[in-house]
């Protein structure tokens, strides 16, 4: 019996390295044969053929019609039993490009990771992906949200998906995202560079305009004279890396911001920190976030769909209404000066992490849904396990 086919599939192919490999293994643990379409040359595990299609950021480029041609072909030459695509354009051409196979059987999915339209996003950001999601979900078998917002707004748009589901994000992994003991974080710390009574702030993230970095140099900006010892790690690479890096230089606190550039080691860093931030416009359902909370870190976030999803005021972390310097600095200073509330909150963190966005529990999220779909496929046997 020849092994079923999915086929994944998102504007680049980093983007299954860094959220979706959890998922990929499980198929081939199933006996699937999987199959990826993206743009890029990256080696991927889990993955029996791996196809560079040209697909482009933008929805007025060009370069997407010969993509669309492209993995158009692909999906004729291959009988897959499920098409899973992710991004918003490798969402956009793989749906239309499935068109012919979804009317053979094959179900298509879409994962949203976050609408680049919501409450607060720009009036272009509606004008132009508002219509294309809500054209296109008519030709999509499970459109997947990743929080509320997203969910209730596709709904009460009536987005007319066969089925609309809320999944958890892609999981964290909590056995390698995971407090350090006193000692390792002791030892943690003197490796990284710090004294054991700095107070270590972590953010990472690319350097754009949404991510909005340069809100917490102006916020370290506000403290460093009250708080000489803090100190905000930035983890990341981006084009406006060299603006933010002479704001610090401008604003006289290059000694208190790290520039920590693109990191592997995100999991070694963040356990030997005190807080986590995050200060963007918007989210989907930030990872940054989850990692942190799942090493114990309480969270001093922007007040965003994806943050509100994770934050909960005096219970693991403060959401801020106002996206202002001000605000941020306070909230640090209140949890400098409280050590046994910082652990607090960090524990609550953790233990939502553990509840619900843990790798297993979106695994089981995602299985049930696959499962739902296979079983709508006429004389296809499966089981989720």
């Amino acid at each position: 019996m020849m092994a079923k086919k999915i086929l994944f599939c998102a504007t680049v192919d980093y983007h299954f390295k860094a959220f979706h490999l959890p998922t990929m293994r499980w198929f081939k643990e199933q006996g699937w044969e999987v199959h990826v379409a993206a743009s890029g040359t990256i080696s991927l595990p889990f993955t029996d053929q791996k196809y560079n299609i040209p697909i482009q950021r933008s929805p007025l480029n060009v370069g997407n019609i010969q993509a669309y041609k492209e993995l158009k072909t692909l999906i004729a030459e291959n009988q897959y039993s499920i098409i899973h695509c992710h991004t918003p354009l490798g969402g956009v051409v793989a749906r239309l490009a499935s068109r012919n196979a979804r009317k053979a059987g094959t179900k298509v999915i879409y994962t949203a990771h976050g609408f680049h339209f919501c409450k607060g996003a720009p009036l272009l950001n509606w004008i132009i992906y508002y219509p294309i999601e809500k054209l296109l979900a008519r030709l999509t078998d499970c459109l997947i949200t990743i929080n509320t917002e997203d969910y209730i707004l596709a709904v009460d748009n009536r987005f007319k998906a066969a089925r609309i589901d809320l999944v958890n994000g892609v999981g964290v992994d909590t056995t390698r995202f995971q407090p350090f003991t006193v000692k390792q974080k002791k030892e943690r710390r003197l490796k990284l560079g710090f004294k054991q009574d700095d107070f270590l702030l972590f953010y990472a993230g690319e350097f754009n305009k949404n991510k909005n970095q340069k809100l917490l140099i102006q916020a370290m900006a506000n403290l460093k004279d009250e708080l000489p010892k803090a100190r905000l790690l930035l983890a990341g690479e981006g084009k406006l890396l060299a603006e933010c890096e002479k704001l610090a230089e401008r604003l006289g606190v290059s000694s208190q911001v790290e520039f920590l550039g693109f990191r592997k080691d995100i999991d070694q860093i963040l356990p030997a920190c005190d807080v986590a931030v995050g200060s963007s416009f918007r989210e989907g359902l930030p990872v940054n976030i989850m990692e942190a909370m799942a090493c114990g870190l309480p969270v001093v976030a922007s007040d965003n769909r994806g943050h509100r999803e994770l934050v909960y005021e005096e219970y693991n972390g403060f959401l801020l209404k106002e996206n202002c310097s001000r605000h941020f600095s306070d909230a640090w200073k209140k949890l400098y000066s409280k050590t046994e509330q910082r652990k607090i909150l960090g524990l609550n963190g953790r233990k939502l992490i553990l509840n619900k966005f843990n790798e297993e529990a979106v695994r089981l999220q995602l299985a049930n849904i696959y499962k739902k779909n296979m079983q709508e496929q006429e004389g296809v046997q499966w089981e989720a396990r």
